[in-house]
């Protein structure tokens, strides 16, 4: 299926058609024929993607997505191309979790199996509803979430390049602080020392979040709970809430703990200002061995300084 120029205005001036809009990407559901379902892909300028090599066996099963306009930046293993409109990526061909970067706005024709992509559709609107219900809470947990989610795929890809449990990761990491939707927000919003009981109750978003994660409509979401659960532990065993030591800490549980910790020191809170990126790296290093698996944290520091400590 070939769009024209027309066609692909005609697509976007249908409000009418379904839609699923996050922060930095649109899908439009254009329909199907023949068992296969077409949607129109729009990445926002400066924004990033993923796609995952799922290696699926059914027999004349369909993924390709076409790039219609702009320039994408596509890395998998030590690979790296740009691709331009006409290029085709089938991630079949990748044995890879493909990082997708789009300097401009880019908008990619996605055709795949309907009942693949029904279903994947129907499920990311439920779980960008989730989103909004977070962001209508706490608007910073919101950002802090979608950041989260995104350097904590790009550690896995370091460490499992092949990409395996990747979704479980993107979901676990995206709603890792589900739990504080349990929370009052004058707690998750007070700008002076907690007492003992409010930190008492702020500890309780990990097992909160865990509850809500597996009592899920959809069936992966359920499976990341261990993730919301597991990301305040310390891999001394000093964390919280079970006290878990070193590796009975899921990896994904250790990156998330990482990243979110970075992610907490250099942004600023209600209780206190960013830290400068040198001050927070070196309290990162502190952690090594106590709060923080070393593999992922020298992984973690490795990746920020390949890009020159941009976060």
């Amino acid at each position: 299926m070939i769009l024209t120029r027309e066609q692909l205005q005609d697509i976007k001036e249908k409000q009418s058609l379904p839609q699923v809009i996050t922060d930095k990407t649109v899908t439009t559901y254009i329909g199907s024929s023949n068992n296969i379902s077409y949607a129109l892909y729009t990445l926002t300028s400066a924004s990033t993607s993923w796609i995952y090599c799922k290696q699926n066996n059914t027999k004349n099963y369909i993924e390709k997505y076409t790039i219609i306009t702009g320039r994408l930046k596509i890395n998998w293993c030590d690979e790296q191309v740009i691709l331009s409109p006409g290029d085709v990526i089938e991630p079949k061909f990748y044995d890879a979790l493909i990082t997708c970067h789009a300097k401009d706005i880019v908008e990619i024709l996605i055709e795949m199996t309907s009942d693949y992509f029904e279903r994947n559709f129907s499920e990311r609107s439920i779980i960008h509803r989730d989103a909004l219900r977070i962001q209508e809470v706490d608007g910073y947990t919101y950002h802090h979430c979608a950041r989260i989610r995104d350097y904590s795929i790009e550690l896995w890809k370091r460490m499992r390049p092949n990409g395996e449990g990747v979704d479980r990761l993107s979901l676990g990491s995206y709603f890792h602080d589900i739990g504080k939707l349990a929370i009052p927000i004058e707690i998750l919003n007070k700008a002076g020392k907690l007492t003992e009981e409010e930190w008492k109750i702020i500890k309780m978003h990990t097992t909160l979040g865990a509850e809500i994660m597996r009592n899920h409509e959809i069936p992966r979401i359920r499976e990341a709970a261990f993730i919301v659960e597991e990301h305040h532990e310390r891999y001394d065993g000093k964390g919280y809430p079970y006290g878990l030591l070193g590796n009975e800490i899921s990896l994904e549980s250790s990156i998330v703990s990482v990243v979110d910790a970075f992610d907490a020191m250099t942004t600023n809170r209600v209780y206190r200002g960013a830290m400068t990126f040198e001050k927070a790296i070196q309290e990162m290093k502190d952690g090594r061995g106590t709060q923080f698996n070393p593999k992922v944290l020298d992984e973690f520091l490795k990746m920020l300084e390949e890009h020159n400590n941009q976060w």
